[in-house]
């Protein structure tokens, strides 16, 4: 597959699972060897002061750099910025960062060697995955740590994840050389925080395609009322997520028995009746994310900013994560709702009303059902609530007050994403009890769709009366949402 000048984060989505080998474009590899050559030429002369180039870097910008050392001086700068620490990177995320990385560098305004670029590509084509870190980036001056540890191996040194992924060796050796300005290309930019938030994006997408489905079947199993998904209600306040949400939830719902029964109650609790307005709110911010998302990964986020045909070379600061920093911190606060919205409607369907028996068991006393189900939901829940402070109001100056405000949006991106794996965790227990709730419902049926979602849980996971461990039966549910 050829990289093209704008991909969108489908298509990026699509090139990952279909493991394509990626090419650059003719076009690409001109606009990288032309820069490259206008870059060397500026300071052949000797004369002229470029940062990052033949000066030092962050606070020590001022010092100029002997002609002699410019190599030295790329290289020990991705060295001493190696600096990560904490849990591993996932290696999905290793692999969009060097695909984020090559599409900043093949756009020619980055100064580096077209085989620095293609040895990247390299890296992708043949998930050489160098070992990166968690903890290390202030989201400005772009990820200079994890780009770092990202960047080593290209040089020979670093470590890199084995074949098998499952154990770390030293790089092999290797023939490049890395020429001005390069060392600063490579860990300048914010491909961090984008392969993170497209791994978020990615997930999340997923997360409020299933919240719809499953906020259909808890109010068959709850027995509730259509009157709030009816069209007339939403047309008068248009926001499109919530138009899109109530027409889902009467399509997945359509045929069912349940639904169109008389109802002995007038309303619904909130977790069922504000369905569209909570979901669809959700949704709204998911696109928004997406969009700043889709821009990000499309453009050049190192400095400084090189333009061969304006005969300029701008220190500027397209590295600074704040677009992303905020919309990250969003983007979890609206995800964790999905998340907070389904804990309550496992809560509703569990304390047995509507002709429910407690905690959905028929022999309650001896047996607890999924008590403790709601618990973990709750905790769950909690957690999200603490992890959704948002990391973009925090700064601290970093380089001796060169660096005076800074994003924090690497902690957006990494907490961001424990969010989501989290409400996929609540997602699944809310799956079991609404599948179980509805089959007290019985002989009434809900729609197709929904009964033939039911067998499926009942062939993957045992949720039968009587008391079991639940958490196995949860373990084998989240397992088939992720496969389905």
């Amino acid at each position: 597959m050829e990289l093209v000048n704008y991909h969108t984060i489908s298509e990026i989505e699509d090139l990952l699972s279909s493991n394509k080998k990626l090419n650059l474009s003719e076009n690409s590899k001109e606009k990288i060897k032309n820069c490259n050559a206008y870059l060397l030429s500026k300071i052949s002369d000797g004369n002229s002061t470029i940062y990052g180039v033949n000066t030092g870097f962050g606070s020590l910008c001022n010092t100029r750099i002997d002609s002699k050392d410019l190599a030295q001086l790329q290289v020990n700068l991705i060295r001493s910025h190696a600096c990560g620490m904490g849990d591993y990177v996932p290696h999905d995320i290793i692999k969009l960062m060097l695909l984020l990385k090559v599409k900043s560098l093949s756009y020619g305004h980055s100064g580096v060697q077209l085989k620095t670029v293609e040895k990247l590509l390299d890296f992708f084509n043949t998930s050489t995955l160098p070992v990166i870190y968690e903890l290390g980036s202030l989201g400005a001056s772009g990820d200079l740590a994890p780009l770092s540890h990202m960047s080593l191996p290209l040089i020979g040194e670093g470590k890199v994840w084995s074949k098998d992924s499952q154990t770390i060796e030293s790089a092999k050796p290797s023939d490049l050389v890395l020429g001005p300005k390069e060392g600063l290309a490579l860990i300048n930019g914010t491909q961090f925080m984008q392969a993170y938030g497209l791994s978020c994006l990615f997930k999340a997408k997923k997360i409020l395609e299933r919240a719809d489905v499953h906020a259909a079947l808890c109010l068959d199993a709850y027995d509730g009322r259509k009157e709030p998904f009816l069209n007339f209600s939403h047309v008068i306040r248009p926001h499109k997520g919530q138009l899109d949400t109530a027409k889902n939830i009467l399509e997945h719902l359509s045929g069912s028995q349940i639904l169109d029964q008389n109802k002995a109650h007038v309303q619904d609790p909130y977790s069922f009746r504000c369905v569209p307005q909570v979901h669809g709110a959700s949704k709204d911010v998911y696109h928004q994310v997406a969009s700043v998302f889709e821009t990000e990964i499309n453009a050049v986020t190192d400095n400084p900013n090189v333009f061969p045909d304006e005969d300029l070379v701008l220190s500027a600061g397209n590295f600074h994560g704040q677009p992303l920093a905020l919309h990250l911190d969003f983007l979890a606060i609206a995800i964790a709702e999905i998340g907070s919205i389904a804990e309550r409607r496992i809560y509703r369907l569990l304390e047995g009303k509507r002709d429910l028996p407690a905690f959905l068991t028929s022999n309650p006393g001896l047996e607890s059902g999924l008590m403790i189900a709601q618990y973990t939901a709750a905790s769950i829940v909690s957690q999200n609530k603490q992890l959704c402070t948002p990391s973009s109001v925090d700064t601290i100056e970093s380089s001796n007050g060169q660096e005076d405000h800074v994003s924090m949006g690497a902690n957006a991106a990494t907490k961001c994403l424990k969010v989501i794996k989290n409400v996929e965790r609540i997602q699944a227990i809310e799956l079991l009890t609404a599948s179980k709730a509805l089959r007290y419902r019985s002989p009434l049926k809900s729609s197709d769709k929904l009964e033939k979602l039911v067998r499926n849980i009942e062939k993957v996971a045992d949720i039968s009366d009587s008391d079991k461990v639940w958490a196995d039966e949860v373990g084998k549910i989240q397992d088939y949402l992720r496969d389905n």
